[in-house]
């Protein structure tokens, strides 16, 4: 299928290694321009290596001096910005919401929300002048549902759905578009570690915890960082002008989580 976005202008925070790299994957293949940043100077210096055609900064999204220098970055590699993927985020610490230390609570809704403030500031006056301008915020099945013991994560992911649907109506009349992707259980590392730290929390084996995060949806498989990138191009490409303001779940039909 032609989506028609040869020559899209992409910018993909966190875009080096997980969810990102694969969205950056899918932009290019589809021939597009992307721009990544990432924290993560190893998976930075990896990449000419992988997607040759991608431009890279080094950024920390919380940083808002640092964003700036993104954005000037990512203007010089593009000359300007058709789309915005905010994919940044970290898993948060796992407890007890007395036993949080509050840097940790901090961090996690700097990353995983304000982060996301941070980048659409800068892009909305670049997305103005573009004829097929979209925002993809990166929230999770944790922004619909409760989430024992990782409240600081859940608070920022429902934060990014209040977020996407203000936005949506904000910039509609622009012509820009806004929307959410709710992942479920994504397979990969991070997954892991989430489900590693959950199980030690609850006394179980990683078996056990893992068994009940598939069980609470009713395809009981992992989503794969494909297709959440799949999907965002689509929502990207002129075949989604009309999709704004919506939360899409990609979660295996996902009723609660463990």
């Amino acid at each position: 299928m032609d989506l028609d976005i040869k020559g899209l202008r992409v910018l993909v925070t966190a875009g080096a290694g997980g969810i990102g790299l694969e969205v950056a994957r899918a932009f290019t293949e589809e021939g597009a321009r992307v721009h990544v940043c990432d924290v993560d100077e190893e998976a930075l210096a990896a990449l000419p290596g992988i997607l040759p055609s991608v431009t890279r900064s080094r950024t920390d999204v919380a940083n808002r001096a640092a964003v700036a220098a993104l954005f000037e970055e990512a203007k010089a590699a593009l000359g300007g910005l058709d789309v915005l993927v905010n994919n940044a985020g970290i898993a948060g610490p796992t407890g007890r919401v007395e036993e949080i230390n509050v840097e940790d609570w901090d961090r996690t809704i700097e990353v995983c929300l304000t982060s996301q403030f941070n980048c659409v500031r800068l892009a909305v006056p670049l997305l103005r002048e573009s004829a097929n301008p979209s925002i993809v915020n990166l929230s999770s099945a944790a922004g619909k549902f409760g989430f024992a013991m990782r409240s600081p994560y859940a608070a920022a992911k429902w934060g990014v759905i209040g977020f996407t649907k203000s936005l949506s109506r904000e910039l509609g009349p622009l012509g820009i578009r806004v929307n959410a992707i709710l992942p479920g259980a994504v397979a990969g590392d991070r997954q892991r570690r989430v489900i590693e730290a959950k199980a030690q929390q609850l006394g179980l084996s990683f078996g056990e915890m893992e068994a009940r995060v598939l069980a609470n949806g009713s395809i009981r498989e992992y989503v794969t960082a494909r297709q959440l990138a799949d999907q965002i191009v689509f929502l990207c490409s002129p075949r989604g002008r009309t999709i704004s303001g919506q939360a899409l779940s990609i979660d295996s039909d996902l009723q609660t989580l463990a």
